[in-house]
C-alpha cells in the first residue's frame, strides 16, 4: 500500500471512529451529550482533528450518522420485500422498518427528529435520502402513496416508543397498513 493509500484509509478509520463514537454517545445518552470535545476525547485525538474531518463540527456528524442510517435503512427494506410481493411484501418493509427504528433509536432520531442539513423532497437531494424513498416506493408504488406509508410508519414509530400504542398489536398495525397501500 502506497503512503498516501495508507494515510487515506487511516483518515477514513478515524472517520469511522468519530461516528461510531458519537452514535454510541448518542444511544447512551441522547444526542444533546453528543459534543466534539467528548468525541475528540473517546477517539483519542485533538478537536482540531475531529473538524478536520467534520469542518461543520456536530451538525456535520449527525448528518453524516443520518445518512449511512438512510443507507441502511433502504437496504434493510429492500432485502425483507425481497422475497414477497403485494400485501406480504408491504408487511415485510414495514417490519423492517420498524425494527430499524427500534434497534437504532438514536441513528432514527438523527435521519428524524434532529436538524439536519440534508434536503428532504427535492430534486437533486443526496443520493442516500432518494435510495431510502425509492426502497419504500418500490414495493408501494407512487410517490404519494409512499410519502402517506412513510409518514403512518413514523408516526407507529413514535407512538409506539412514547407508550402511545401498544408494542404487541404493531403486527395488527402491520397487516392494516400494508392492506390499505400494497400494490
Amino acid at each position: 500500500m502506497s503512503g498516501q493509500q495508507g494515510q487515506m484509509s487511516r483518515r477514513a478509520a478515524r472517520r469511522q471512529s468519530i461516528l461510531a463514537a458519537a452514535r454510541e454517545r448518542a444511544d447512551k445518552d441522547g444526542w444533546a451529550k453528543v459534543t466534539t470535545r467528548h468525541l475528540a476525547e473517546a477517539i483519542g485525538f485533538s478537536q482540531p482533528v475531529l473538524y478536520g474531518h467534520f469542518p461543520g463540527g456536530k451538525s456535520e456528524i449527525m448528518l453524516a450518522v443520518a445518512l449511512e442510517g438512510f443507507t441502511d435503512l433502504a437496504q434493510r427494506c429492500r432485502s425483507a420485500a425481497s422475497s414477497a410481493t403485494g400485501t406480504r411484501a408491504a408487511a415485510a418493509v414495514a417490519a423492517s422498518y420498524l425494527e430499524f427504528a427500534d434497534a437504532h433509536p438514536a441513528i432514527y432520531e438523527a435521519m428524524f427528529r434532529q436538524s439536519i442539513d440534508a434536503r428532504f423532497a427535492e430534486e437533486g437531494n443526496e443520493s442516500e435520502l432518494r435510495d431510502a424513498f425509492d426502497a419504500l416506493a418500490d414495493t408501494i408504488g407512487d410517490d404519494t402513496s409512499t410519502e402517506v406509508f412513510w409518514g403512518a410508519l413514523h408516526g407507529i414509530s413514535l407512538l409506539e416508543r412514547a407508550g402511545r400504542m401498544r408494542p404487541e398489536d404493531r403486527e395488527m398495525r402491520i397487516d392494516e397498513l400494508s392492506s390499505r397501500f400494497a400494490t
